[in-house]
């Protein structure tokens, strides 16, 4: 790279090494300065460090001293070399030599160097490790000019992290010191070439200064509180790893956390020298006591030999037998070899026998290694964790192996799967309860069939949760709530770990389509869509708001002259009980669960007993994006007995429900009775539809079937009733009729099915009982009413015309595909309002017209939650949805808490007060009609 013309660019000398020095060095071409010069450690085993090999790529000259000075003084050659490249900046990012002053002091802007922790606090070569071993509550690096002491120059600039309870050397630094690192670096090198960068003498209040950890320093010292051992432990991972003399060898552990409630010291004692109490070799891991009896676990234990091996394995030996290979894997087993091959290239051939750390790999090597098999194996994610888990090549290929066979989690967790082949795709069903991060039986092994509507078929055997089993559940969603690791975590890292679930419901989306049309008939094309797409956008949506939930100050009388200020916080309720309808058993489950976990609670979810698998494959994947145990527990049961140990749980501070009136109002009394919970209740509807003769006929057409027709009629804000003005009724309904028989009615997994099977048989009689009362009372049925000859749940698309305000059918909710429509007199809007309002329910509804003022003044009349106009069904996990009177209160989706941006759109949408035919303009029209005014009705008929 040539000089740059960029005002403010530098000659910059970068001295230092590894993937940091080599982000930096990159980071700093990219800002277009001029590096003249890369100094970095002398290549090992053969293998140059990342910084030197880029700048070689790049054609900067690298230098590689092994030294620079010799009995105290400056080697003249070096300074040679390094004063004919006429640099202006050092930059230290990460240097593990001592560079003489000569050097430091050559540059007219002098040398900035990178150190990992809050300077002066842990000055020293070892101050991430130290920041954990003495607890620090925050953590950081510095950015400071380069003196002639041990990290005391002039401080340039600093940033700060929460450290967490359970972080270790690798996780800080991954999180935190490496990424915002290199951004701090480019930020320092900013500010000196806009000559803005401070230099701020550091205090020596608060300075420390520690040695350098080395194994023989790392020994565990026992008299010490449960904390302190654990952040010995944690602040020691991997390099050079807290150690202890057990069992007649020297002990390394690894993977220490104190979140250790719920487990049970019950296991094999491992007696060792010095401690308190003996070790308890358990399921979960090797527990420890400090001399407060308090507990910690150790994850993982390095045995004498080298060998990493989980803690709960200690005295079992070498475990498992090992795998026998196919010739597919022996093939991969084959080109892994020779990327280790390519890494160790001291290694004349590798065996299984081949220690990979032992053989001269570097942490750098462990990223190459998981980057290497992730191309390898069409994209498989390794952890770091992994390699030093199997560190020879035979035990790294059987770990590989068992993940590419879906195995790997044995030690974990394990789910016994119910298999299908449908869709052309295998399926892997969980069947059992979901309590505490584990699939478990139900009490006593009851189960129940889930049934596939499209034949009348068993899917499989469920299991059926127990009052014993609810309490289980509750207590573990309390355990993770109070003591947990969910609620010590940052929002943000909340928010990260349900990004990282919505992109696993992503990449299985395929899976949960076909399993929701399995269980619950939804037409597959419209599950992909529907049922399992706006799930996935709803926890994306409420990742993103997991850090923006803030609470406010607050000017009260008092305010002077005392200076009284009053602040208030937004904090999670607690234990949540979701108890899901049949109609979107996933998507209804993520409306309400993603904005529960978004705000720091824990849930226990009881899916419809007639659709229970999607929820249990949803509690699979919670599993593998990370989500603690406990958070997520799901109990596929009945709502007479799981719903009701819920309503009643006094451990339960909130309930959300989606169903019926009648079921709504029991638990309300439920929840007011136990212990006064929350609830938020979503309930039946009669939605209205309003078609004046002034609308767009063809659209009127097809979205008035889409409000009746769209997921089989199983729709919560389907349109229940059609108010058609009296001089379009017939032509409306001719071109509802025809569509209606162009309808196909069918298996749903076929991509040209329009119309599925009814959710399960019970449903399907209701619809048949209901149609025959509509006749009976007098409405004309023009089509459908019956059931579809043939094996399954499947009911014709029927549409009922002559429907007077007094018959059953225009007063209940089909909850099916029925299409009620009845006139109303021409121009006479009051009067059909009146007759839209005539119900309990007020749910949705919607309105078609060409007229602005029209919709305007009918949205603002109906009584509904939510006003569509000339659209329907077009909900948004940004907009709140919930209903009035008796279709519940409380809000699924969007955000309530930002009055400002609401009351600001609302002023947006007041676009014009003129009659359509006064807008001349084509795309303000198309505006006025079809997203202001729809967005309008949103707001005006929301509870704000």
């Amino acid at each position: 790279m040539g000089p740059s013309n960029h005002p403010t660019a530098m000659k910059i000398a970068v001295i230092g090494q590894s993937l940091f020095g080599q982000e930096v060095y990159c980071h700093l071409r990219k800002e277009g300065h001029e590096v003249v010069g890369v100094f970095t450690v002398p290549d090992k085993d053969g293998k140059a460090d990342p910084l030197g090999l880029q700048a070689e790529k790049d054609g900067v000259p690298v230098f590689k001293f092994a030294r620079w000075r010799a009995k105290g003084q400056v080697l003249p050659d070096v300074v040679a070399k390094y004063q004919a490249l006429g640099a202006e900046l050092n930059v230290l990012p990460f240097c593990s030599q001592f560079i003489p002053m000569e050097i430091i002091n050559a540059p007219r802007h002098g040398s900035i160097i990178y150190h990992p922790s809050l300077l002066p606090r842990h000055r020293g070569a070892s101050a991430i490790n130290w920041t954990l071993i003495h607890g620090d509550k925050k953590g950081g690096f510095s950015i400071f000019w380069a003196d002639d002491g041990l990290d005391t120059g002039d401080l340039l600039l600093q940033k700060e992290c929460e450290v967490l309870p359970d972080d270790t050397v690798s996780t800080l630094y991954n999180r935190f010191l490496f990424p915002e690192g290199i951004k701090g670096m480019v930020q320092a090198v900013r500010l000196i070439a806009e000559g803005k960068a401070p230099r701020l003498p550091q205090p020596e209040e608060g300075a420390t200064y520690e040695g350098i950890q080395k194994k023989e320093t790392a020994k565990i010292n026992w008299d010490q509180p449960a904390e302190a051992i654990h952040n010995w432990i944690r602040g020691n991972d991997k390099v050079p790893g807290a150690w202890t003399e057990a069992c007649e060898q020297k002990l390394t552990f690894f993977n220490s956390t104190l979140s250790t409630s719920g487990l049970v010291p019950e296991g094999d004692t491992l007696p060792i020298p010095g401690a308190h109490r003996p070790g308890v070799v358990t399921k979960a891991g090797l527990i420890l006591f400090g001399n407060d009896d308090r507990m910690l676990l150790v994850k993982n234990i390095q045995l004498e030999d080298g060998k990493m091996i989980p803690a709960s394995n200690f005295f079992k030996g070498e475990g498992s037998s090992a795998l026998e290979l196919t010739e597919v894997e022996l093939a991969i087993a084959e080109a892994v070899r020779s990327a280790w091959q390519r890494i160790l290239p001291n290694v004349l051939e590798v065996e299984d026998s081949t220690d990979f750390f032992k053989s001269g790999a570097a942490s750098v090597d462990v990223v190459r290694l998981v980057e290497e098999v992730k191309e390898l194996c069409d994209g498989l994610e390794l952890e770091n964790e992994d390699v030093y888990m199997a560190s020879t090549f035979g035990d790294f290929i059987q770990l590989l192996v068992r993940k590419l066979r879906g195995d790997d989690e044995e030690g974990e967790y394990s789910i016994d799967y119910v298999e299908m082949a449908v869709n052309k795709r295998t399926l892997h069903m969980p069947h059992q309860l979901f309590i505490g991060g584990a699939f478990i039986d139900a009490e006593g092994a009851k189960t129940f069939e889930t049934i596939n509507p499209t034949d009348g078929s068993v899917i499989c055997q469920v299991s059926l949760p127990q009052v014993t089993d609810v309490d289980k559940a509750v207590a573990a969603a309390k355990d993770a709530f109070e003591n947990g690791l969910w609620g010590k975590i940052s929002a943000r890292d909340r928010g990260r770990l349900l990004y990282r679930l919505a992109d696993l419901m992503e990449q299985h989306q395929e899976e949960l389509a076909t399993i929701e049309a399995l269980d619950a008939g939804a037409v597959y094309t419209l599950a992909l869509k529907t049922h399992v797409g706006m799930s996935i956008q709803t926890f994306r949506y409420f990742a993103g708001w997991c850090d923006k939930i803030q609470g406010s100050t607050i000017p009260i009388n008092q305010a002077r002259p005392n200076r009284n200020l009053t602040l208030t916080r937004k904090e999670p309720v607690g234990v949540c009980g979701i108890i899901i309808p049949w109609n979107y058993p996933l998507m209804m489950l993520s409306w309400k669960t993603a904005a529960c976990l978004a705000a720091g609670n824990t849930v226990v979810i009881k899916p419809a007993q007639v659709t229970p698998l999607t929820a249990l494959k949803f509690a699979e994947l919670t599993l593998k994006a990370g989500i603690p145990k406990g958070v997520v527990n799901v109990l596929p049961g009945s709502g007479s007995l799981v719903g009701q140990r819920l309503s009643d749980h006094p451990d339960v501070r909130k309930i959300g429900f989606t169903g019926s009136t009648e079921v709504g109002k029991h638990i309300m009394k439920s929840c007011a009775v136990s212990n006064v919970k929350k609830v938020s209740l979503e309930l039946g509807g009669k939605s209205p539809l309003i078609i004046f003769a002034d609308c767009d006929l063809n659209k009127a057409v097809q979205m008035g079937m889409s409000s009746v027709f769209f997921n089989k009629g199983e729709n919560c804000i389907a349109a229940g009733r059609l108010f058609v003005e009296d001089s379009i009724h017939d032509e409306f309904v001719r071109r509802v009729v025809e569509e209606v028989r162009k309808m196909k009615v069918g298996n749903p997994l076929d991509r040209d099915t329009d119309h599925g099977p009814q959710n399960h048989h019970a449903h399907l009689m209701k619809l048949i009982e209901y149609c025959q009362r509509g006749v009976k009372e007098g409405a004309t049925l023009i089509c459908g009413g019956k059931q579809v000859p043939r094996p399954g749940f499947f009911f014709e698309p029927t549409v009922f015309t002559d429907v007077e305000d007094h018959m059953f059918i225009a007063k209940e909710e089909s909850f099916g595909p029925v299409m009620i429509i009845s006139r109303f007199t021409d121009g006479d809007i009051d009067a059909v309002l009146s007759r839209a309002n005539a119900t309990e329910f007020g749910l949705a509804s919607g309105v078609f017209t060409r007229d602005i003022n029209k919709a305007l003044y009918v949205s603002d009349k109906l009584q509904a939650g939510t006003v569509f106009v000339n659209t329907y069904n077009k909900t948004d996990v940004a907009a709140p949805f919930g209903g009035f009177k008796q279709s519940g209160f409380g809000k699924d989706l969007g955000n309530l808490l930002l009055p400002v941006t609401l009351l600001s759109f609302l002023h947006s949408t007041n676009i014009c007060s003129k009659p359509l035919s006064a807008i001349s303009c084509p795309r303000c029209r198309d505006v006025a009609l079809n997203t202001m005014a729809v967005r309008a009705c949103f707001l005006l008929g929301g509870d704000i």
